[in-house]
């Protein structure tokens, strides 16, 4: 494949295990109009949070590889059980690369966001089982205030829920109520959302945990980093038009079109199906 000689019209790549990144992508495509993006969806070996790290690790690599073969400038991680197992592996496989890749994931600009955010240092985290179990949230809460306190909270049927469609029913209510309980009886004033796919219910999680609990999502912290990331790097587009974005998917291509056009609330177009066959070890 061949990519622009400039590599400042290459790509940046999103990578996520389904359609949650979208949200990610989102923020992305707000505050950086001029770039261009391709956004890659493991929807075949969705859910994610429900894996081991050493398999999380293995899927992340394969896709890094899959998108370095696309000329991706920049890897924007997506996920947050990937980003928990997966980081320190991929920043070493694309430093190795030619162009010296940089590797962004969600978890650190959401626990420094958080940490800022926070009046009475409790702060809550609902998110996968896979992360919880990382401890990568509170090794980044901690490290940004160590007086701070962190309450996991672990949801593992809530993002398969929200990926499975819309609208949201009665046993949905109940299950993030369920999740929500423990951070209310806790007092927390701040919740991470350490999934992508939580976005999509905020309103529901903001009325259960109270108006004045402060709710962190990765998105438009992520983005600021991103942005700052291709600057400091002299990457930043050159283009003064909008740029394009694509997307790949390893399921269902029109699947992961109609439920992503929700979660992206932009057209998504045409979805390309690709197969990940690169095995690169962990």
């Amino acid at each position: 494949m061949r990519f622009p000689s400039d590599p400042r019209e290459r790509p940046i790549a999103v990578f996520d295990s389904g359609v949650g990144g979208l949200t990610v992508l989102h923020e992305l495509l707000v505050r950086l109009p001029n770039e261009d993006f391709v956004y890659l969806g493991d929807t075949a070996r969705f859910p994610y949070g429900d894996r081991g790290p050493d398999e999380l690790r293995r899927f992340s690599l394969q896709i890094a590889e899959e998108l370095l073969a696309r000329g991706a400038k920049l890897l924007v991680v997506a996920c947050n059980s990937a980003t928990a197992a997966a980081l320190p592996a991929l920043r070493r496989r694309m430093l190795e690369t030619t162009l010296g890749v940089d590797v962004l994931g969600v978890v650190g600009p959401e626990a420094v966001h958080a940490v800022t955010a926070t009046h009475n240092g409790r702060i809550g985290l609902l998110a996968t089982t896979a992360t919880v179990a990382s401890g990568a949230y509170a090794a980044a809460v901690h490290a940004a205030d160590p007086h701070v306190d962190l309450i996991p909270v672990a949801a593992p049927d809530l993002a398969p829920m929200i990926q499975s469609g819309f609208p949201f029913d009665e046993r949905v209510v109940e299950v993030v109520r369920g999740y929500v309980a423990p951070l209310v009886e806790a007092e927390v004033d701040t919740v991470i959302l350490g999934c992508t796919h939580y976005p999509l219910v905020r309103p529901m999680l903001q009325r259960m945990l109270g108006r004045d609990v402060r709710i962190v999502t990765s998105g438009a912290a992520l983005a600021r980093q991103v942005e700052h990331a291709l600057g400091s790097r002299g990457l930043s587009s050159p283009r003064t038009g909008e740029g394009a974005y694509s997307f790949l998917s390893t399921g269902d291509p029109e699947a992961f079109r109609m439920l992503g056009t929700r979660f992206l609330q932009l057209p998504l177009g045409e979805v390309e199906q690709v197969r990940l066959h690169a095995e690169v070890a962990a």
